[in-house]
Order: structure tokens, then C-alpha cells, then sequence
């Protein structure tokens, strides 16, 4: 089992990509740990790893939109030690920055000849992101679903874990490693592994702090729509007691929040923080007003971010070592891509060195 996810450096992450992403990924990274240990005490390999994760920062996708390049290089780094300090282990994954591993990009081209100007038409986020202007927009941002391809099909991933807006972009991955395998391989011998999608258990849809239905988001231009990893305790309690809320109590039932998205969103986060289902927090809580709610799940916050936060603000400066991650990272991810790219070439019938 090989999984491989990565995520946009736009900056210091956010409550929002904790609970809905990155938390599954170590949660992922630990499994897999475990489960290599548990087959070389049956008498696998000790030496080779059976089950393997790959995180990415995906750089290349960040130069699809206008961009600020100072400020890309420090959102990379700062990304790294968000991602290190939520418990990402470079020692037990692979951790690295996609612009390190030109394959990426070279798999990239190399699928442009098998996947189709409708297949990219139909992608959502690009209807979402184009608007109205399509025709003033770059061809990087029309093609990002390639280059998302190539990067999970270069490493021969079997699963990738997606949220309900990434499972159309996979389903092209799999429609173009498909129609690749099938064009320039055998049967018994194809290019790409299709991937599997997961879809984690307990991943949180975290919304605004200040709009119930809207992502909790970086570009949002209000400090108080979400909890960055790097707030201090003082500033989550502040977020926490001025969050939107409505005058009426918690219900005793899940149903009781249908039509009331910001008290969904504070329930859904205590619980997600918790560890607990959303029943078993309106069981304990219901019947309080935010008033009492919102200090409780302030503590909540702070309890569980805080490690996070002292971790994160001791490594965010610490540029020696976050570059030495993404270097042992990045050799060790083109080790693993060069197999794969070389397979593409040669079915391609493209003469290399």
C-alpha cells in the first residue's frame, strides 16, 4: 500500500486543514508504521517497507494562479513546519516540495497527449475558479488536473485520500492512467497503477468562524473566520467567544441543528477535537447556551493546538532544517518517481538518454 496526498503552500495552516486533512495524514503515516512492523514480525522484510506515505507541498500548482514568488518560497518552509510540528515524521514518510522533483512536471507532458480538452472542461473546480473570464486565465490553471495526475501516477500509488471536491480530479487520474495503459502497454504489463480513493473516517468539514456555510479558509480577509496552528492561547479563546453563533441553546439531538450552520460548525469542531461523535457532544452539552459552550470548547482548542503551536513556532525559524527535510525528501521521491517516468518514456516510444 503506497498512499500519496500533498497540499497547496498558501501559508500557515489553519484549524480547517488540521482536522479536515492533516490529522488523517499522520494518522495514515502511523497505521502504516504499525502495519510494517507487524508483517516483519510475521517474517516480511525488515529492511524493505511494505506499506509507504508520500506528502507533498505542491508548489507547482501554486504557479497556476498569480502569484507573489518571495512569499511562495516562505510559505513552502512555513508549510513544512506546520506540517512537522501537526506530527508529519520525515524519519517514517516522505516529505518534500514537488518543484525538487522535475518528474512531476515531466509526467505531466508526458499524460497532455493522453487525457482530453472535455475531460478538463468538466472539471468543477475549474468552472469554480475560471468564472466567466476562462479565456483570460492560464493554461497551468485548465490543466492543474494533469499535473494532480502525474503526481500521484508517478509513484505508483495505490490510494489517495480525497475530500468530497478532490473525488472528480481523481476519477481523471484514474481515466488517464486508464487510457495510457491501454494505448501504450499490455495487460500484463501496465505504466500506472489505478489509485484508490480513501475517504478518512473522522475527517471534519471545518467551516467559517464567521459564516456557518462557508470553508474555513486562508484567503478569507477576517482573522477571526478561523484558528491558525500558530495562534496562541489568548487568541483562540478570543476567536472562540466572538465566533457567530444564534440566541438559541444547544439541542439534546443531532436534528435540532438543521438550519443553524454556525452552531453545526462549533459542535462539529468540539467533536471532531474530541474524538467523539456530534450526539454524544449534544448528550453532554445540550441544553447550554454558547455562553458556557464556548469557553469549553475554547479549552478544548487550546488543549490539543497548543503542542502545535510551540512545536510550529520553534521549527517556522529554523530554515536550515526545514530545507534539509525537503532535500532528503525530495532525493529519496525521485529515487522512487525515476522507474515509473522511465517506463512512460519508453512506452511513448521516446528515446532518452
Amino acid at each position: 500500500m503506497r498512499v500519496v496526498s500533498g497540499i497547496q503552500p498558501t501559508g500557515n495552516l489553519h484549524l480547517g486543514n488540521y482536522l479536515g486533512a492533516i490529522r488523517n495524514w499522520v494518522r495514515m503515516q502511523d497505521e502504516m508504521e504499525e502495519a510494517n512492523r507487524a508483517q516483519a514480525a510475521e517474517g516480511g522484510s525488515a529492511a524493505k517497507k511494505l506499506n509507504e506515505c508520500l506528502f507533498f507541498l505542491a508548489d507547482l500548482h501554486a504557479i497556476s494562479q498569480p502569484h507573489v514568488p518571495a512569499e511562495l518560497k516562505a510559505a513552502t518552509l512555513e508549510m513544512t513546519a506546520a506540517l512537522v510540528a501537526c506530527g508529519i515524521d520525515p524519519r517514517r514518510s516522505v516529505l518534500f516540495n514537488q518543484a525538487q522533483v522535475p518528474a512531476h512536471a515531466e509526467l505531466q507532458w508526458l499524460l497532455s497527449g493522453t487525457a482530453r480538452m472535455g475531460w478538463l472542461g468538466r472539471m468543477t473546480q475549474w468552472k469554480d475558479k475560471a468564472g466567466k473570464n476562462r479565456e483570460g486565465q492560464s493554461v497551468a490553471l485548465f490543466s492543474y488536473p494533469v499535473l494532480q495526475a502525474a503526481d500521484v501516477l508517478l509513484y505508483q500509488a495505490t490510494h489517495v485520500p480525497v475530500g468530497e471536491d478532490q473525488k472528480q480530479h481523481l476519477e481523471l487520474a484514474r481515466d488517464i492512467a486508464q487510457k495510457f495503459n491501454n494505448d501504450f502497454a499490455s495487460e500484463d504489463s501496465p505504466v500506472f497503477t489505478l489509485p484508490e480513493p480513501i475517504i478518512p473516517p473522522g475527517a471534519a468539514r471545518i467551516m467559517s468562524l464567521r459564516d456557518g456555510t462557508a470553508k474555513m479558509s486562508k484567503s478569507d480577509p477576517s482573522e477571526m473566520s478561523r484558528i491558525n496552528l500558530s495562534d496562541d492561547a489568548d487568541e483562540i479563546m478570543r476567536k472562540v467567544r466572538k465566533a457567530k453563533t444564534d440566541p438559541e441553546p444547544l439541542p439534546s439531538e443531532a436534528a435540532g441543528l438543521d438550519g443553524r450552520p454556525e452552531a453545526l460548525n462549533l459542535v462539529t469542531i468540539y467533536a471532531a477535537l474530541a474524538g467523539q461523535s456530534v450526539e454524544a457532544v449534544l448528550g453532554e452539552h445540550g441544553g447550554q447556551g454558547f455562553g458556557a459552550f464556548k469557553p469549553a470548547l475554547g479549552e478544548l482548542m487550546v488543549e490539543v493546538l497548543a503542542p502545535i503551536a510551540t512545536r510550529f513556532n520553534e521549527l517556522r525559524h529554523d530554515r536550515e532544517s526545514l530545507d534539509a527535510i525537503l532535500v532528503r525528501g525530495a532525493s529519496k521521491a525521485r529515487e522512487w518517481a525515476a522507474p515509473t517516468l522511465s517506463a512512460a518514456y519508453n512506452a511513448l516510444g521516446l528515446v532518452r538518454p
